[in-house]
């Protein structure tokens, strides 16, 4: 598998997730465009993994800004000309509660950032990949967004419209030679878990650690585990799968 000449953008790239995505493709060839919230968040990650500036470029940007997303890709089409994999990471988990405390501002804010941040990602790059009549799209479900847990409302929802909004946008561009699918993880050993199992507080739930669900294999996933999945999504291994949502849980949902 090989990524030699290919340009890959990764939104969430200062996250555990989107750290381990960027370093798996660029070992395997590819220039990468870091993007999050903040620059000095991507930035942090290129420093981390050694990046330079040939084979790398940061941007920041907020997704659920349209404006930002507009800017950040023409970066990226003046630099590149080229985007050949979009991988989006980037969402937030909002609180957790029960569905009559959750606050309209706190899910308003999970879905501009999980639901519409994706839908403005594909929005801008998808022109640049039917130019090209290839190209590859990975956006991030969730086995939140398919199955009812409770105090999720607004995360797991947002999740559930980003799996859907996947399919519409792969039956719609499968003939232009652009392939889109989701991943959708099960907990994932990453700051944004802890930030999650310590929320479980705010609903009465103690000793959170020992109430999460891991499944028959008795652990977490790494995020390598999970950019393998992408790097296999987004390579020509991969080119007839399109419109899918690939369940990485270690078989947490089997009950």
């Amino acid at each position: 598998m090989t990524f030699e000449g290919k340009v890959v953008a990764v939104t969430g790239a200062g996250g555990g997730i989107g750290t381990a995505i960027v370093s798996k493709f660029v070992d395997l060839g590819a220039k990468a465009v870091l993007l999050d919230v903040k620059e000095e968040f991507a930035k942090r990650t290129a420093d981390l993994l050694h990046l330079t500036e040939e084979n790398s470029m940061c941007l920041g940007v907020d997704v659920s800004k349209e404006e930002d997303v507009k800017e950040a890709v023409s970066k990226i089409r003046t630099r590149f000309n080229r985007v050949d994999v979009l991988v989006n990471t980037a969402g937030i988990p909002g609180p957790s509660a029960r569905t009559e405390d959750y606050s309209f501002e706190d899910i308003k804010k999970v879905y501009e950032v999980n639901v519409f941040g994706t839908f403005l990602m594909m929005q801008n790059i998808l022109p640049i990949m039917q130019e090209q009549k290839s190209g590859a799209i990975i956006n991030f479900g969730s086995v939140s967004g398919m199955f009812g847990y409770p105090y999720e409302i607004g995360y797991g929802s947002s999740k559930a419209a980003v799996i859907y909004m996947t399919k519409n946008a792969a039956n719609e561009n499968g003939f232009n030679g652009v392939r889109i699918n989701a991943v959708s993880p099960g907990w994932v050993d990453t700051n944004m878990m802890k930030t999650v199992v310590d929320s479980y507080k705010d609903v009465g739930i103690e000793n959170s650690s020992d109430n999460v669900t891991i499944g028959p294999m008795r652990r977490v996933a790494a995020p390598e585990e999970l950019a393998n999945v992408v790097t296999f999504l987004a390579s020509e291994e991969a080119s007839y799968v399109n419109g899918a949502n690939f369940l990485v849980d270690g078989g947490m949902t089997l009950g």
